[in-house]
């Protein structure tokens, strides 16, 4: 069973999953034309531009709701099972970056923190670490202009700390503030939802959590193709950690709404079936319980 862990707790882990990402943005299956990596990236865009129902601009398929932490766990465990396979290492689990210890730094050593020694910093492209090279081009990207996926041949971006919507990494206050939030998600099942832990996690509830991460890390980090930047998993990879925690203390099927409560939404349900990367997709019951699947150190 796999074990995720921080980071920064191993040289070695950290070795595995920058190895695993470049062998992934490789890989080109037959007869395909994108890469293994670049398959999840079209997936999450996908999964974005899903609204649910179609009039309901602020909510999709993966985002905005209530199936926002199953649906990121399905993806985690599905690109973990990649992983393990090109590292031929069954037990291999995907780390996680604690961005609430960085938040608790200054603006100026949160832009230099350790974790961007390992992916290296901020650049428009980023021109150090493992992934500035030749070996990792970005492919495919959100047009901002159409919302459409084009096809592109450039370097990875970021902008660690320059937006003014996000000059700070959330700290260990404001993730506490979400784990004491009792109920998971509340009516009307969205951005506006209130004593949500799920909004609150999401980041759509001040102070923001999920969601400033991503714009604080900003470039590619900002876009539906989010996953670009191996930063993404290390992100959603602390989500998951602390949907889990939370589950310790809350009970794992403790998930709203029901399938049949008022106003509940299509594809937020409990049976409704996840937006798919394969034909048989699971459904967002089967997310709630994955202690046979991997644990947090």
């Amino acid at each position: 069973m796999a074990v995720r862990r921080n980071i920064l707790s191993s040289a070695a882990l950290r070795q595995a999953f920058i190895t695993g990402c470049l062998r992934l943005k490789a890989e080109i299956p037959a007869g395909g034309t994108l890469s293994t990596w670049d398959t999840f990236v079209v997936w999450h865009h996908r999964a974005m531009m899903t609204l649910t129902p179609p009039t309901q601009g602020s909510r999709n398929a993966a985002h905005g709701g209530p199936v926002f932490l199953p649906w990121h766990r399905y993806m985690l465990v599905l690109i973990e099972r990649n992983f393990q396979r090109v590292l031929n290492d069954p037990n291999f689990g995907l780390p996680y970056w604690d961005w609430a210890t960085d938040g608790q730094k200054t603006p100026a050593q949160q832009r230099t923190a350790p974790i961007w020694g390992v992916l290296g910093g901020s650049g428009t492209p980023i021109t150090t670490g493992p992934f500035s090279g030749t070996q990792w081009r970005v492919r495919v990207e959100m047009d901002p202009n159409t919302g459409q996926l084009v096809g592109v041949n450039r370097r990875l971006n970021r902008e660690l700390g320059l937006n003014p919507d996000a000059p700070r990494l959330p700290n260990r206050a404001a993730a506490r503030a979400a784990l004491l939030q009792t109920i998971y998600d509340t009516s009307p099942w969205g951005q506006t939802s209130q004593s949500s832990f799920r909004n609150q996690l999401e980041g759509w509830s001040p102070p923001g959590l999920h969601n400033r991460v991503h714009v604080w890390v900003g470039g590619d980090m900002l876009l539906s193709t989010s996953p670009n930047d191996p930063a993404f998993y290390l992100n959603h990879c602390n989500v998951d950690r602390l949907w889990s925690t939370w589950q310790e203390e809350n009970g794992v099927t403790n998930y709203r709404p029901t399938q049949s409560q008022a106003g509940a939404p299509v594809r937020h349900r409990p049976n409704d079936l996840l937006f798919p990367l394969q034909v048989q997709a699971p459904r967002v019951r089967d997310m709630f319980n994955v202690a046979s699947v991997y644990t947090y150190s």
